[in-house]
């Protein structure tokens, strides 16, 4: 049965605290109940909406490309996700800063934007967490401090990286005690046995994908098991199992870009799933059910926008060529206009890497997108020569603009969060 524990809080260092934080205090800690093998109710309702959310995901992955190239809508989309949760966390940078900075660090630039770094860290640990973990036979917990250590590589904490908390942390109040604090998680000691609670129970097929996705998610979010940078290691596991699944084989929604735009709501959801007392009461049955019925509809409104991002990318590639006229398939003009979506900042070098062509080969097709007005050059660092596709990063700024608008339409549903400029 989950349960409140009582402990004491005696502040071991109080010399230039403020005065309230000086003296120690009782508080409580939550200790959630396992999550594995245990028997979980969806409602009617609430099943329905989980269905419709994974057959959204499932259509996505399996008619995206259609229109664009696999990988650059794949690794757009993942950006994208890595992004907003970020933002979720208070991190804010463009979508150009992103891409420039991206680019800068391809090329061994060495980085100032402590920011944009965070961030791409962010976008590093997404992707190993989706191809490596989410593909392995069993989620294990070295799995879950490996996202974590490449999520923190390089930060201010990089030493707590992988490394499972020793003390107690606490969410809200205080930052120099969990007296005021709005949740507690479990002590440290108890943290061990329940991520490897959590990692059986990823490893389970009963539920359906997006409910277990949702149930983990909450999970992970309560036993909070390192100092920093839970939210957004939790927010990857949600792929990791979306994967590990075979929902997402090729494309992931971006789930954090709607979770970040309802954030108040995911906040108190995620509250309302830690109750006290028996796991089938009435109030942890509808805590739990109304956790999975946001998820799942954050899950639908991704993939509807994500549709209509592709779809826009698309267009955009077709107004290329019309502009570019006609290409030679297997060109390295034609090879560059494919991949521009997953690299919308390129120089002649790392586009020649990607689209496997000559440097020569390579500058040649640069130079013609550059005179037809799809790329436009701009300058990475001190010395290097870059390029990127304006249009296409408005784009991508539109899906940031459009997944933080209730109405999914700025000009008529005005944005919940900061977001990108409008394009003039």
């Amino acid at each position: 049965m989950a349960k409140s524990i009582n402990l004491r809080w005696d502040p071991t260092a109080a010399d230039g605290l403020p005065r309230r934080d000086r003296h120690g205090c009782d508080y409580e800690a939550y200790m959630p109940d396992p999550v594995a093998k245990r028997a979980f109710l969806l409602d009617g309702d609430v099943s329905a909406d989980v269905t419709d959310a994974e057959s959204a995901v499932q259509v996505l992955n399996a008619e995206a490309t259609t229109l664009t190239g696999l990988e650059g809508l794949a690794r757009l989309l993942l950006r994208a996700e890595a992004v907003a949760s970020s933002k979720i966390e208070g991190l804010e940078v463009g979508g150009r800063r992103l891409l420039h900075a991206e680019a800068a660090r391809t090329l061994g630039d060495k980085q100032d934007d402590v920011t944009a770094e965070e961030i791409l860290g962010n976008i590093d640990a997404m992707s190993w967490a989706v191809e490596t973990a989410g593909s392995a036979e069993l989620v294990q917990i070295e799995h879950l401090l490996e996202i974590h250590r490449r999520l923190m590589a390089g930060k201010r904490l990089s030493s707590v990286g992988g490394v499972i908390r020793d003390r107690q942390n606490w969410i809200g109040g205080s930052d120099y005690s969990p007296c005021q604090a709005q949740f507690v998680p479990p002590p440290p000691q108890e943290v061990p046995r329940l991520l490897n609670d959590l990692c059986n129970f990823c490893n389970e097929d009963e539920l359906p994908a997006i409910a277990q996705a949702a149930i983990a998610h909450a999970q992970f979010e309560t036993i909070h098991p390192f100092i920093d940078g839970n939210g957004r290691t939790g927010r990857a596991l949600i792929h990791v199992i979306l994967r590990r699944r075979g929902l997402i084989p090729r494309v992931l929604p971006p789930v954090s870009l709607v979770l970040a735009m309802w954030s108040k709501d995911y906040v108190s959801r995620l509250m309302g799933t830690r109750y006290m007392g028996d796991p089938e009461s009435p109030a942890a049955h509808q805590g739990l059910n109304r956790w999975i019925a946001l998820f799942a509809a954050a899950t639908s409104r991704a993939v509807g926008d994500a549709r209509r991002f592709e779809q826009r990318v698309a267009d955009l590639q077709g107004r290329w060529r019309l502009r570019q006229g006609r290409v030679r398939k297997g060109s390295a003009v034609n090879l560059l206009l494919n991949a521009l979506p997953g690299a919308p900042v390129i120089t002649v070098k790392t586009a020649s890497e990607i689209i496997g062509r000559s440097f020569k080969a390579t500058n040649d097709a640069v130079n013609q997108l550059h005179n037809a007005g799809i790329l436009r050059q701009v300058r990475l660092g001190r010395r290097n020569r870059a390029f990127e596709a304006i249009e296409l990063i408005e784009t991508f700024n539109d899906l940031e603009r459009q997944l933080a608008s209730p109405g999914a339409d700025t000009h008529s549903s005005p944005p919940t969060r900061s977001v990108p400029s409008r394009r003039r």
